[in-house]
């Protein structure tokens, strides 16, 4: 952006001066070099294979060797694609975890993937690290729901023309329940992995209404 700042009008510039000035970043956010994404999508492009140190959630560092496949923005984050040449599978990998990358020699495979790129970085995200899944089925096409339902609540696939099968996952039985009470409509069907999971859900809402009933205190 510094590079081009000399070819933008002064007019222009000074907008986008003023827009720099007024925007916030919240100080949660993972910093991403800019650089080490444009490098990233060149090595997509050419399936290269690298290798990297990438350290996960729990803080592990492992070494890893992949063929870099696809590079996915999804919500406040960049997540590279990427084939596991050791693990021989697919991979989604964040990019602020990964440490130095290193490019190896050898040409890489353009590998088909078994579904599109974002399906596969969402399912990853919203529902595969998580113990506790559950899935619902919701009324309504794909076309109706997909801009009705949050990406973050999990993966939405299409089961007939007017049914949809909503696949979340979610680290405690409270923010399963939550989850499910966000949807503006209520499911068909849920099921819910374990099994017991179902009853615990039905326990916590019902002492949910048990609080509500409770007459408010006032001063």
């Amino acid at each position: 952006l510094s590079k081009l700042d000399p070819l933008v009008p002064a007019r222009r510039r000074q907008q986008a001066g003023e827009v720099h000035a007024a925007t916030a970043t919240l100080s949660d956010l993972p910093a991403t070099d800019a650089r080490l994404l444009g490098r990233l999508a060149q090595h997509c492009r050419q399936a290269a294979r690298l290798t990297f140190e990438y350290r996960s959630a729990q803080d592990v560092l492992t070494q890893r060797q992949i063929e870099a496949q696809h590079l996915v923005n999804y919500g406040r984050r960049w997540y590279l694609l990427a084939w596991d040449l050791v693990r021989e599978d697919w991979r989604t990998l964040r990019v602020d975890r990964m440490g130095a990358v290193q490019l190896q020699p050898g040409a890489g495979l353009h590998r088909r993937t078994p579904a599109p790129p974002d399906v596969m970085v969402r399912q990853a995200v919203s529902q595969a690290p998580f113990t506790l899944q559950a899935t619902l089925r919701l009324a309504g096409s794909l076309a109706e729901l997909e801009g009705r339902i949050p990406p973050w609540c999990g993966v939405l696939e299409p089961e007939g023309p007017d049914h949809c099968l909503l696949r979340m996952g979610a680290e405690s039985r409270g923010m399963m329940l939550a989850q499910i009470l966000s949807l503006d409509r209520l499911p068909l069907a849920l099921w819910t992995s374990p099994l017991e999971l179902r009853d615990e859900l039905a326990q916590r809402l019902a002492g949910l209404g048990e609080l509500l009933a409770v007459p408010a205190v006032t001063d």
